[in-house]
């Protein structure tokens, strides 16, 4: 690999989340960030490049084969034809490594941390710290599912930002632990229809994706509201499934 080609795989790197060059000897450049833990080392082939990640959370790779099924090897090894897949590969990486668990944790505890620091002495362990910790972890769990989703409603695709929603599966107050209530797989971006409706368990869906409507939505309802029969998720990982059980558990008492 000669210096230009390095270049190249570094600005790559550096402007779609893997900022940090770990080392460009030898065949590959390794790339890493200071926002998450996943490693990618980018090799330069006669027709594009060769990336292998060294992911964060074993999540990542499945997640990337649903996007990039194109360009996977069996040997988990995606080899990308041009620079702009490149850019696209890492970019997705990036974004997925900052949303699954648990970086979203992570990046939580440091924020507490932090604020607590700067609290005074009588409002440590009050409620004015609790619903500190509240914000913070919903701010964290939007961004995570921002990320995970591309910014866009994981039903209808919209991606106008103001108008979504990090919707809970299972709800903030009944999680057991930070990891359950900032995990990207325990709820969905939605517009902000559909979100108040899951909310509220008016709403689920099964585990193919497809929604479900409460018996309590009349179809002038469901027509005001937008929602019409065949809506679905724009996909569905196993890993959401048993929050959506517990969700869907809730949205049979009510339905």
């Amino acid at each position: 690999m000669n210096p230009l080609q390095r270049t190249i795989i570094e600005k790559a790197g550096h402007d779609n989340g893997f900022e940090h060059v770990l080392s460009s000897a030898g065949d590959a450049v390794i790339l890493a960030s200071a926002r998450h833990r996943s490693q990618a080392a980018v090799t330069a082939l006669a027709g594009g490049f060769e990336v292998r990640f060294q992911p964060a959370t074993p999540a990542l790779l499945p997640e990337l084969l649903r996007s990039f099924q194109l360009w996977a090897g069996a040997d988990d090894v995606f080899r990308v034809p041009t620079l702009a897949d490149l850019a696209a590969l890492l970019r997705r990486a990036a974004s997925l490594s900052q949303a699954l668990p648990n970086q979203a944790v992570r990046d939580y505890h440091v924020a507490v941390a932090q604020a607590v620091k700067t609290m005074s002495a009588e409002a440590r362990g009050t409620e004015v710290e609790r619903l500190v910790r509240q914000r913070l972890g919903q701010e964290r769990y939007r961004d995570a599912l921002l990320d995970y989703w591309g910014g866009a409603c994981a039903v209808t695709g919209v991606a106008v930002t103001e108008a979504l929603r990090a919707s809970h599966a299972k709800p903030w107050a009944e999680c057991t632990d930070d990891a359950e209530r900032l995990d990207a797989f325990n709820g969905f971006l939605l517009v902000a229809n559909l979100d108040a409706l899951f909310d509220r368990f008016l709403i689920s869906f099964d585990d193919a994706g497809h929604l479900l409507t409460s018996t309590r939505l009349s179809p002038s309802d469901l027509s005001g509201l937008g929602i019409h029969s065949g809506m679905t998720l724009r996909w569905l990982a196993s890993e959401h499934r048993h929050y959506l059980q517990w969700h869907r558990e809730r949205f049979l008492l009510g339905a």
